[in-house]
């Protein structure tokens, strides 16, 4: 529950200049990865049509990340938008920066003419499930994956 006494942060498009914190974050949510990676990936990730949000701490940390995809479908009249991740430093959840960072990502892909928005989580995830349904999402479908790339020996 967001408490009414503790401002949300700003939040603001995040710069290649964020990679430190966005793998942190990143790491924190499960998908481990480094700073030099983050980097390495930005500028073709970005010309992909994908973009970030940030909740900036005052400290220069970062209090969350969501990153956001927008594609172009042959089944629907508008593109989709879709929120790849989403995540909230531990020790700052509770005060709307998720709420907040989903409502930035909601107003840049409604602006890029998303006629439609997805959010995958986790099945595991239930606590975000529940926040997702909070904010008006719907379960909707099925999500499957297949790795196509092999481990090494």
């Amino acid at each position: 529950m967001t408490d009414p006494a503790i401002p949300t942060p700003p939040i603001r498009a995040a710069t290649a200049g964020d990679a430190a914190e966005i793998a942190r974050l990143l790491t924190m949510l499960g998908h481990p990865t480094t700073a030099e990676a983050v980097a390495a990936r930005w500028p073709e990730w970005t010309a992909a049509g994908s973009a970030a949000f940030v909740a900036a701490g005052t400290d220069g940390t970062l209090l969350g990340v969501a990153t956001l995809h927008r594609m172009s479908v042959l089944h629907r009249p508008r593109p989709v938008g879709r929120i790849t991740s989403l995540v909230v430093d531990a020790a700052a959840r509770g005060q709307g920066i998720g709420r907040a960072l989903v409502a930035a990502a909601e107003a840049e892909l409604t602006r890029a003419g998303c006629g439609l928005l997805e959010v995958t989580s986790n099945l595991r995830r239930v606590d975000a499930h529940a926040f997702y349904e909070h904010l008006g999402y719907e379960r909707t479908s099925y999500r499957f994956f297949k790795n196509l790339v092999r481990a090494a020996p």
